[in-house]
């Protein structure tokens, strides 16, 4: 690259001595005194030749700095690529450590918003009973969720397994279980990012038990407490069948 920039300056060098020969040429009176007529006009061809042959090689070597500099920029770009491939890499592979470690010793981690410890084997009884309910195994997820929510009372995954179980009771028409588990949610973790969702759940069961009222009452608290949210638009809907 050195090289060639060198190249480039010598090329640019002679350009500029050429340039002024023509133009003290063309400007001196005196230098024509010492040609004839053709001598002078063949000079003149002959400076003009050789720059557009100088201007031709400089063209020729800006066209190669264009090409090197492509390549470099492709070269570049690959090995960013192969930064972010490495990095991904390092990530799951932490990640997947992370878990496996998560197996055989406790952790203290933060799950949407909520920080506990977590027991080994308690992920995956958490994993297993949403993947339950995930498929359609809706008797499995209640008493898998059911089974979570006692035997680990301080997880951080208690909200949700809280929130689950009771759409998991209330999707198998148990009203009364669903409304207790999603009250007690309500209760224990007011701040919880699922509370507006929950409610609506909560609402449908109190509709579907009957009790007219205390559905009427949940859905209109969601629109007071949660206006610009999906269960605030859902509660709009759902509070016409109160009437």
């Amino acid at each position: 690259m050195k090289m060639l920039s060198y190249s480039v300056k010598q090329t640019l060098s002679r350009a500029f001595c050429l340039s002024a020969a023509l133009i003290c040429l063309g400007a001196s009176n005196s230098a024509w005194a010492l040609f004839s007529d053709d001598e002078a006009r063949k000079a003149i061809l002959d400076l003009r030749k050789s720059l557009a042959t100088t201007q031709l090689e400089l063209q020729g070597q800006i066209d190669k700095l264009k090409t090197e500099n492509a390549e470099l920029r492709g070269k570049v770009e690959e090995l960013e690529k192969q930064g972010e491939d490495i990095s991904t890499s390092q990530k799951t592979y932490y990640q997947d450590l992370d878990n496996r470690l998560g197996n055989f010793e406790p952790r203290t981690i933060t799950i949407e918003g909520v920080s506990g410890t977590v027991q080994p084997g308690e992920k995956k009884a958490y994993d297993d009973a949403l993947k339950a309910f995930q498929t359609g195994n809706l008797k499995k997820a209640d008493d898998s969720f059911t089974a979570f929510t006692a035997k680990y009372p301080k997880s951080p995954y208690l909200p949700l397994a809280l929130y689950w179980s009771g759409n998991s009771k209330y999707a198998n028409k148990e009203y009364s279980g669903a409304i207790s588990q999603l009250q007690s949610l309500i209760k224990r973790y007011p701040s919880h990012p699922r509370i507006p969702a929950a409610m609506v759940t909560l609402g449908n069961a109190q509709l579907e038990s009957g009790n007219k009222a205390a559905a009427k009452k949940t859905f209109s608290e969601i629109i007071a407490k949660y206006p610009d949210t999906d269960a605030a638009k859902d509660a709009q809907q759902l509070i016409a069948g109160t009437k």
